[in-house]
């Protein structure tokens, strides 16, 4: 982020259009190896999960952005490869927002439209910074997609500001700006798609970054409360369900980072509750949920290579309210693996996975798969 007296210059010297940024990446992966189960997968995570599956374009993304004015700041970004089942790959917008800043340094600030909800470090955080390959369950399940359409008032001093930028810059896997308190009001319902009642979500968080023995400390705490509603075509015929298809979907949620530098360690835990299939009743109903995750992460850094080794541990019991039926889930999940950037553009990630999974919906009341796989995934920045 530019200072506030850079940007007044960069607007008086050039016509907005040759501000903007054109940048994006592309990940290629591979999930055959070493596979002990074919039943084993995670829809919300990858889809070439298990089956027949080979190689998967897992993204393909394209942003342009940048300041049409000193005060406006717009962003665009499709996803030219969001994989759409039988039909194949399709293009899909991922973000489209603008950010409207109240004073100089854009310090408090107020983002329409489309745009990642401020709950969860990961969630937050973009796909080319995550060390593993997915996001965890137990935070992911909140949002389709980390995204949805709503207005979210940012406030963050510039200093701040310009430590969590250099958290992204140098590797150290930031979550990017989304102020030190955030408050906002969206749809609910997840990325791409209206909103199936006249009652908002809304979101708030508190955070602050700050240096204990020369390593970076990042804690907060968040919290969102709304009614979702499960939409006719992620229900099975004859499954039961409340009156106006309305569930209760609120989540508190704690969060801890330890910058990687070089060792590093990541850990947020979310309670809350949410529409649930219940096996008993062959119905969808309001539970309680709960789960978090904990990553550890060591950093190596061989001549002008970058070595990030990592181990996850992650469980989570609650329902997908996203997925048929408002899938109910039970995850005890291990991964590790290492992630190697010979150079600013291009990164592998090697990373095997242990799941303990029971995910549960009409058509599978019974369903607990167990095994292991060996990923791999390349990725391409530009």
């Amino acid at each position: 982020m530019q200072p506030a007296r850079a940007q007044d210059s960069l607007a008086a010297a050039k016509p907005w259009y040759e501000r903007f940024k054109i940048r994006g990446y592309a990940q290629v992966r591979y999930n055959g190896l070493l596979a002990t189960n074919d039943s084993l997968g995670c829809e919300q995570c990858d889809r070439s999960w298990g089956g027949d599956n080979g190689f998967f374009l897992r993204r393909l993304r394209i942003s342009l952005s940048g300041y049409v004015h000193p005060r406006v700041y717009v962003y665009v970004q499709p996803d030219l490869v969001s994989w759409a089942g039988g039909s194949g790959y399709m293009a899909q917008l991922r973000d489209c927002y603008v950010d409207l800043g109240f004073d100089p340094r854009n310090e408090l600030r107020l983002r329409l439209g489309q745009s990642k909800v401020p709950f969860g470090y990961e969630n937050m955080q973009s796909s080319q910074q995550r060390v593993p390959l997915d996001r965890a369950d137990p935070l992911n399940s909140a949002l389709k997609d980390e995204r949805d359409i709503g207005a979210f008032l940012y406030w963050s001093p510039q200093r701040i500001r310009e430590r969590v930028g250099m958290f992204v810059s140098s590797g150290m896997k930031g979550s990017g700006d989304f102020g030190v308190l955030a408050l906002g009001v969206y749809n609910g319902q997840g990325t791409n798609r209206m909103d199936l009642n006249k009652e908002l979500h809304v979101v708030a968080r508190a955070s602050w970054p700050f240096e204990v023995g020369g390593q970076y400390v990042e804690a907060a705490v968040a919290g969102y409360a709304g009614d979702y509603v499960l939409s006719g075509s992620q229900l099975s015929p004859g499954i039961g369900t409340s009156t106006d298809r309305s569930y209760d979907d609120r989540r508190a949620l704690a969060t801890l980072s330890l910058l990687p530098a070089p060792f590093g360690l990541l850990a947020e835990y979310n309670v809350g509750r949410g529409p649930e299939f219940d096996a008993a009743s062959d119905s969808i109903t309001t539970k309680n949920l709960e789960g978090g995750y904990i990553t550890a992460m060591y950093r190596f850094r061989p001549g002008k290579h970058n070595l990030m080794a990592f181990v996850r541990y992650q469980q989570y019991a609650g329902g997908k309210k996203f997925e048929q039926d408002a899938r109910s889930y039970a995850v005890n999940d291990v991964e590790f693996g290492v992630e190697w950037q010979p150079n600013a553009n291009v990164e592998l990630v090697c990373e095997y996975y242990l799941g303990d999974r029971r995910y549960t919906d009409l058509s599978l009341p019974v369903n607990h798969q167990q095994g292991g796989l060996l990923r791999v995934q390349a990725q391409f920045s530009f």
